[in-house]
Order: structure tokens, then sequence, then C-alpha cells
């Protein structure tokens, strides 16, 4: 159901919603704000990379 690249994918999304969440609430607000903002990031080119996939293969 997943390719390796889709786990590859999530897997960012997980360490730097993890990473986010541990530097802000370890008193870093601006550097947790600034690695939240990766996880919307990483999502669209996820994303925009899956759907060139799609399309290539048609």
């Amino acid at each position: 159901m997943f390719k390796q690249s889709d786990i590859f994918i999530l897997l960012a999304v997980t360490i730097s919603f993890i990473v986010s969440a541990y530097l802000w609430f370890a008193g870093q607000q601006e550097e947790g704000l600034f690695t939240a903002i990766w996880v919307p990031s990483i999502l669209c080119f996820g994303i925009y990379f899956k759907l060139m996939a799609i399309k290539g293969a048609k």
C-alpha cells in the first residue's frame, strides 16, 4: 500500500513534529515554531512528488 518513498516522507514529518514539540516544551519557542513550519512543507513536497509520479505513470 505504501511505497518506500511514502514511508520516508511520513518519517521525516514525524521526526520534524517531535523535534518541534520538544523544542517548544524545552523553552525554545522560536526554534520550535521554525521547526513546526517544516511539517506542512515536507507534506506538500511529498504530495507534489506523488502527483508527479502518478502523472508520469499515465
